[in-house]
């Protein structure tokens, strides 16, 4: 009897790569080449498994041609990528890696609102370019965090690693979700419930995106949100880039409606829009958030043993991380 053959679409942790190989037959991609839609409906049908990237784009045209195709396992806690009605219709089982990047992303979100709200790229280019002449009593003045206001959207594992990072910091935490938290939770956080996101936005002096895309969350920050802003307020976005509007974010920044934006995610990646590479104080980061090797580690063996199960035959009941 063969082995299963197992498509990953670019290279990922050696440890991922060796697990799966006493799993199946692997084949490792090069970065890039799954991007396409027509490379993936050409090479997918002779595969059982595929894992793959959030740029890998598996829609229902796609998995109709992978007729082995059992189990499509995303590098990452999202998978709006995905066709999910379409593979269900095909029983095809979809897998994702909630939980393991949690820790990651609060750190990463809670150093990206330090670097923006203390100036660090703009004072780092500053000394780079041989200007540093000494210190300055008024160089490069930023917002303290103690005391200011932290406006959560998406209160999940994320926005709660988050908050309680910034609670150590001395912020008040503000939140917004498609439900309201259980009281033990808001307790221990200190965080009060808002429901209307236009008004979490009109009090927060730092406005954090921890949201999923869907279609309700697409452009949620648009003008009507930046002009609510107070305009020494701060945006943070670590979901989704579609999640904001990024012509408008670029004009707002530029015209100081608001003050500055850290982030890591963008509306076209890997494109950036141009006027948000010279917009002032404005932090971007090459979608990095869960880039720590054990992180990244963790995600791919989640993915890989979804895999595994599935292709074991392991009852669905027993998957932790299907969709």
């Amino acid at each position: 009897m063969s082995r299963p053959k197992i498509l990953i679409t670019e290279p990922i942790p050696d440890n991922v790569i060796e697990y799966l190989d006493r799993v199946g037959e692997v084949t490792v991609g090069r970065k890039g080449t799954y991007d396409s839609e027509d490379t993936l409906r050409k090479d997918l049908p002779n595969y059982d498994a595929l894992m793959c990237m959030l740029s890998t784009p598996v829609s229902r045209s796609v998995l109709e041609q992978a007729s082995s195709l059992k189990i499509v396992a995303n590098f990452a806690v999202g998978y709006n990528n995905i066709d999910v009605s379409a593979a269900k219709e095909l029983g095809i089982k979809v897998a994702n890696t909630p939980d393991v990047l949690t820790e990651a992303c609060g750190d990463f979100a809670m150093a990206l609102l330090m670097a923006t709200s203390r100036h660090f790229n703009d004072a780092e280019q500053y000394l780079r370019a041989g200007n540093f002449k000494g210190w300055e009593p008024l160089g490069f003045l930023g917002m303290e965090l103690r005391g200011k206001k932290l406006g959560i959207v998406g209160m999940g594992r994320i926005g709660q690693a988050f908050a309680h990072r910034a609670k150590a910091f001395g912020m008040n935490i503000l939140y917004s979700n498609r439900s309201q938290l259980p009281s033990d939770i808001e307790s221990s956080l200190e965080a009060e419930y808002i429901s209307d996101v236009r008004e979490l936005a009109r009090q927060s002096d730092v406005l954090s995106l921890n949201c999923p895309l869907t279609p309700e969350t697409h452009h949620l920050v648009d003008k009507e949100i930046l002009d609510i802003m107070p305009q020494h307020s701060i945006l943070i976005n670590i979901s989704r880039g579609p999640v904001v509007d990024e012509e408008t974010l670029a004009k707002a920044l530029h015209e100081g409606s608001i003050s500055g934006a850290g982030l890591d995610v963008f509306e076209e990646e890997p494109t950036v829009h141009p006027e948000l590479l010279s917009a002032p104080n404005c932090t971007l980061l090459p979608h990095i958030a869960s880039a720590t090797y054990e992180t990244r580690e963790a995600i791919g063996m989640l993915a890989a043993n979804a895999i595994k199960q599935v292709l074991s035959g392991t009852d669905d009941s027993e998957i932790s991380n299907l969709v």
